[in-house]
């Protein structure tokens, strides 16, 4: 899919042509810089590797020094391919926002923010106990998890506590209500994973 690497900017609301206010998000697409084009012949699979976001060469390694170096750029700090990317583009060619149109549909993948170690009622929207009869210790508790004798054991996918968030997130088929050219934004409809400032992938 053709596609940018972008930083999402934060949320915010527009009124569309018949007055309705949508909630929306800011992203800042691009623009980014081909880093590598990978071809059938030598690594047996096409794609397109772009880099985003001007970082120091002083973190750097000498091998991602000389890496971006031949693409004639300064070092970035993401990195990301893309397989299928339409049209030829060249190693060292800009790719901006002007990749998409108003109307369109994208889809945004991204961290989602982090919540720690939470419980079934949170991870998993579990209602808890009742809250009457004068039980007092079980209200957000999960409950069973399992039969004692037979099978004698909990099976694996059971839904309980533990690590929820940072994890990778798609969410598909976002309407592009904007472009912004000169200011390298895309505004596009509903909210997106990840915190502020965090980096997401744009696909066509």
């Amino acid at each position: 899919m053709s596609g940018l690497i972008g930083k999402k900017i934060g949320m915010t609301s527009i009124f569309d042509e018949n007055g309705k206010n949508i909630p929306c998000t800011v992203i800042e697409a691009g623009p980014c810089v081909v880093t590598q084009v990978r071809t059938a012949e030598v690594d047996g699979y096409k794609a397109l590797q772009l880099g985003f976001d001007d970082k120091s060469d002083k973190n750097a390694s000498l091998a991602a020094q000389g890496h971006f170096k031949k693409a004639g750029t300064s070092v970035k700090r993401k990195v990301v391919e893309f397989q299928g990317f339409e049209g030829e583009h060249k190693l060292g060619e800009h790719i901006t926002v002007d990749l998409f149109k108003e109307g369109e549909f994208v889809d945004v993948a991204g961290t989602s923010k982090g919540k720690g170690f939470q419980g079934v009622v949170k991870r998993h929207g579990f209602a808890g106990s009742e809250r009457t009869h004068g039980q007092q210790s079980m209200l957000r508790a999960p409950g069973s998890v399992g039969a004692a004798s037979d099978p004698s054991r909990v099976f694996k996918g059971m839904r309980m506590a533990g690590q929820t968030g940072n994890s990778k997130v798609k969410v598909q088929n976002l309407r592009v209500l904007k472009v912004v050219p000169e200011k390298n934004l895309l505004v596009v409809k509903g909210c997106v994973p990840g915190h502020t400032n965090a980096y997401v992938t744009i696909e066509k």
